[in-house]
């Protein structure tokens, strides 16, 4: 995939090109930032973040980013639900996703994933006990609110549950490609320790040390 330069920048293409790794053991804030340089077409002036929580993707940032979150006391920009978001039609160039990633994890008190990583949420039986039905309709409205061209980045974690592995990565690009994205990349995060439910002495599956940013775009092409 070439970079996307901006017209300004294009006679310096050879020495602003800097491409990004397939595997990243930063922080997230500084992959994002690469990837929004990188990916889109064009500057992008508008970017939601679906999921601000506290907003730590952002901490920093001079871009405009508008907050949505359905839990008011992370104060977002817009309190509202991604899978019906209240924002009109092609209004954003970048769309960023990163939902609960396991859903009825037990408590590992050695780190702070509830609050960083939402796992306090659950996940009934009728839903086997996943939050992959929630990626459907929040593409679909991804989708809506992003214009053509536009770039849909989403942080996703497979899992163990029930001594089987659920392939919330797969999930995801199923349901955004159903919904008219194309996929076109996707980079391994790298964590510094697995998440570790303490129920589990034993794990007959390898820990997940990695979780992966995959990247969408509204459009019949990549590149």
């Amino acid at each position: 995939m070439q970079p996307a330069l901006w017209p300004e920048h294009e006679s310096k293409r050879s020495e602003q090109y800097k491409p990004l790794p397939s595997v990243w053991d930063g922080e997230d804030a500084e992959l994002i930032e690469r990837m929004l340089t990188f990916y889109p077409r064009e500057r992008p002036r508008r970017i939601l973040d679906a999921t601000v929580n506290g907003g730590r993707f952002w901490r920093g940032t001079k871009r405009n980013i508008v907050g949505l979150d359905i839990a008011r006391l992370h104060r977002p920009s817009v309190v509202g639900d991604n899978t019906q978001m209240p924002f009109a039609d092609r209004c954003f160039e970048v769309v960023v996703y990163d939902p609960p990633h396991v859903p009825n994890q037990g408590e590992d008190k050695q780190k702070d994933f509830h609050t960083r990583f939402g796992l306090g949420q659950r996940s009934q039986k009728e839903n086997g006990y996943s939050f992959s039905h929630l990626y459907p309709p929040f593409v679909r409205e991804a989708y809506r609110v992003l214009k053509p061209e536009g770039i849909l980045l989403c942080k996703i974690t497979d899992y163990i549950h029930d001594h089987q592995y659920q392939w919330a990565h797969v999930d995801l690009i199923q349901a955004a490609t159903g919904a008219g994205f194309r996929a076109c990349d996707c980079i391994i995060k790298i964590r510094k320790g697995p998440i570790i439910d303490p129920k589990w002495k034993v794990a007959h599956h390898s820990r997940r040390q990695h979780c992966y940013w995959l990247v969408f775009r509204k459009s019949d092409k990549c590149e």
